[in-house]
């Protein structure tokens, strides 16, 4: 039987040595021994100095610090790339948020809770996404100090590790005694901050250089989602808003009409469809112009929306035409409301450029889910053909559609 190459002996030699260790942990005993398969491997093809391989073989077992590093490298680049699916993962700006700051009290040992603030489109610090250690998800908390940490960072655009808050001058009015450690990391794209993550600690002392490195890698990759996010948002916001009046549009106004009637079918309940014109409009753009027609609509819209409730909806069909969903509302409940409308809109005035008042009327035709329609393409025609008669036959009037048929009847007007 051939003499075992001595490398190859030194090597298997601190493999019994491993398996036999009592003061390892067995996670530290599996990774050593995976690196000494490796390197007997490589022996099996190296001819190197055999006091080499047995110095390298007793520092595997006697160097903690070296297993303890190239574990911390794996678990940073493990967590690195866990980071860059999670954030990369949705457009969406609260599941970003989310992602963000799970990640962020999975890096750091005794996390107490993270807040995020983000600023918004008026330049103020506004509360993003929230985590706390006992898995309370974005519980509302106060607005950040003027000379808080918050602020701090925001307006410096640097990192401010604070080792003991009870102890901190940026903590000293604060009108809740803080214990612990935390930091604040500005969330930077572009060179622009966009907002603030802070992350705490239960324990004083800091956070560690692994730590650190890891947080830092977070902010900058949650600042990029952030901003692809919050982008996205604005699109999709401005996708769906109708840019002279701010109201919701026209396709807006198809994706929430499928919603209530799924709802609405769903939960057994009746909602009411007006379809709304503005009488005498056209003389206004005739007039004045489309310019001041524009403003018209402007101050008309927040007139209206400022006469219904939150769960009521409101959308600019179209030209001088308007759409108003009724949530959960039975008949004698949008007579009601309808009878409302035209009377505020009768006192409606708005001064024109050479001093005269416009004023404007309105018509109006309303169908009910389930009434007069199962669909929403035929909620809005029966409602279209009802505004359709009351214009044509008493022009600042409303009409209810009657029947699928779309037979109309006119239930009675302000006006009698």
């Amino acid at each position: 039987m051939p003499k075992m190459d001595p490398r190859l002996e030194v090597l298997k030699d601190a493999q019994r040595s491993l398996t036999e260790a009592h003061d390892l942990t067995p996670e530290e005993r599996e990774n050593l021994l995976k690196l000494l398969r490796l390197l007997i491997e490589a022996a099996e093809k190296y001819y190197g100095n055999d006091s080499q391989l047995r110095k390298l073989a007793g520092d595997l077992i006697s160097n903690r610090s070296l297993l303890l590093m190239l574990q911390q490298h794996t678990d940073e680049l493990d967590a690195l790339k866990k980071l860059s699916l999670n954030l990369t993962s949705s457009l969406n700006l609260p599941t970003v948020l989310d992602a963000v700051v799970t990640e962020a009290m999975r890096l750091v040992k005794n996390a107490r809770a993270i807040y995020i603030f983000l600023y918004n489109a008026d330049g103020k610090l506004e509360f993003g996404a929230a985590l706390s250690s006992d898995g309370t998800r974005n519980q509302p908390v106060s607005m950040p100090r003027e000379e808080g940490l918050t602020n701090t960072v925001a307006r410096s655009g640097e990192q401010i590790m604070i080792g003991d808050m009870k102890n901190h001058p940026l903590y000293k009015d604060s009108p809740v005694e803080q214990e612990g450690s935390i930091i604040g990391i500005p969330l930077k794209f572009n060179d622009n901050v966009v907002g603030v993550m802070n992350l705490s600690k239960s324990v004083t002392g800091g956070f560690t250089p692994s730590e650190l490195r890891l947080l830092e890698l977070l902010a900058d990759q949650a600042a990029v989602a952030i901003s692809n996010a919050s982008l996205h948002q604005l699109v999709s916001t401005q996708a769906y808003t109708d840019t002279v009046t701010g109201l919701p549009n026209r396709r807006a106004l198809d994706d929430r009409l499928e919603q209530e009637v799924y709802e609405a079918r769903r939960n057994g309940y009746t909602f009411a469809v007006i379809m709304m014109d503005l009488d005498e409009f056209k003389e206004v753009n005739d007039t004045y112009g489309h310019a001041i027609g524009d403003q018209v609509l402007r101050v008309i819209s927040n007139y209206l929306a400022a006469l219904l409730r939150s769960t009521d909806y409101l959308v600019r069909y179209g030209g001088d035409e308007f759409t108003l969903i009724l949530s959960k509302t039975d008949p004698p409940a949008a007579r009601l409301v309808m009878e409302k409308i035209m009377e505020k809109v009768k006192k409606f005035s708005f001064d024109a450029p050479n001093g005269n008042k416009i004023g404007l009327g309105l018509s109006a035709g309303i169908a009910f889910y389930p009434v007069h329609a199962l669909t929403p393409s035929d909620l809005l025609h029966a409602s279209d053909d009802a505004l359709y008669q009351a214009k044509k036959h008493n022009r600042g009037s409303y009409l209810v559609a009657r029947g699928v048929t779309r037979q109309l009847s006119q239930l009675p007007s302000p006006e009698g």
